[in-house]
């Protein structure tokens, strides 16, 4: 059984393709030429370069496989061209379906974002049918996820194709390379960096459980439905302190306004503008985080066999690998 998995050199695509050796898939990966492959040491799978933007690539790539799991997007808070985002996780997602359903692959697991659903004003954890629009995203990734969900649902509707959405919230674990957004936010509590925060949530998950998660959505999910891979809501005033807890220390911090932070942002973007340089804060990411980013997992739960471990597993594991990466020093 042949299974093609994109983005298998990022975080979560990694931990995808980890569950599907350990499930007996014999697995093929579609990396770009330049991409950092330490994610892929010493695993046993077939590479074949190529790029969401290559449709030919992706015709090879697909050719003789069984499944596809499209785990791979352009995930930046902050991005200099934003047409390149759009491009990647919206023309390079439609082109690499269709090449899966001309190649006759049977099922397809399509990874879209938590990003595209609506969000509850009372704080409460929002599901897959809470009501979201493309007005009410902030942002390019957002917005272009938000569209890419989109174009999967119509090509599954035009086409009636075997494909499962599934929707992570916010991964954390080990072999978060980059890292992602909330490995910065790991990070620089370990090294007494986060003197300040914002009253913001986000719903918080190891990243194996929601890599378990895209197999269980292989092996149970219902074509065209969608599923929330999530796991424990918290503040990000818990996850501080829940750091702190971890690694032993005790830091003092102070409550900013989001009002406040917004100018510090926007001084970030406009050097950004001239380094070329990802900011660590971006105007989208200050807007987002005026919103409690919570959500359930009951409908996985209940259709899939999902479970999810507590928060403070991810967060203990996202810290060991770091210090054992290096990235502390």
């Amino acid at each position: 059984m042949k299974t093609l998995v994109t983005g298998a050199t990022g975080f979560v695509g990694s931990a995808v393709v980890r569950k599907l050796i350990n499930a007996g898939h014999d697995v093929r990966v579609l990396v770009r030429s330049k991409s950092n492959r330490r994610n892929l040491d010493g695993l046993t799978v077939e590479i074949k370069e190529g790029d969401l933007c290559d449709t030919q690539s992706l015709k090879s790539a697909v050719a003789g496989c069984d499944n596809l799991f499209h785990v791979a997007a352009d995930y930046r808070l902050w991005v200099r061209d934003p047409e390149v985002m759009y491009n990647i996780n919206i023309n390079g997602t439609q082109a690499l379906i269709l090449a899966a359903a001309e190649a006759g692959i049977k099922r397809i697991v399509y990874t879209s974002s938590v990003a595209t659903l609506g969000l509850n004003q009372d704080k409460s954890s929002a599901s897959e049918d809470t009501p979201s629009s493309l007005a009410a995203m902030t942002g390019h990734y957002k917005r272009s996820k938000f569209l890419a969900e989109q174009a999967v649902q119509q090509l599954i509707e035009q086409h009636k194709l075997p494909v499962v959405i599934v929707n992570p919230s916010t991964p954390i674990g080990p072999r978060d390379i980059k890292p992602t957004p909330t490995g910065r936010i790991i990070l620089d509590t370990i090294r007494g960096r986060m003197p300040a925060y914002v009253d913001t949530g986000l719903n918080v998950a190891h990243v194996d459980d929601i890599a378990r998660g895209h197999l269980m959505a292989y092996e149970h999910g219902k074509a065209g439905e969608r599923y929330i891979l999530g796991g424990e809501d918290m503040t990000l005033l818990q996850i501080l302190e829940m750091i702190d807890e971890i690694t032993g220390k005790r830091s003092k911090r102070i409550r900013l306004s989001h009002n406040l932070v917004l100018p510090i942002a926007w001084a970030m973007e406009k050097i950004a503008t001239i380094t070329g340089k990802e900011p660590r804060a971006t105007l989208d990411s200050v807007r987002m985080s005026k919103k409690h980013m919570y959500f359930s997992s009951d409908k996985a739960i209940r259709d899939l066999g999902y479970q999810h471990r507590p928060a403070r597993e991810a967060i203990r594991d996202a810290i060991d690998w770091f210090r054992q990466s290096g990235y502390c020093e």
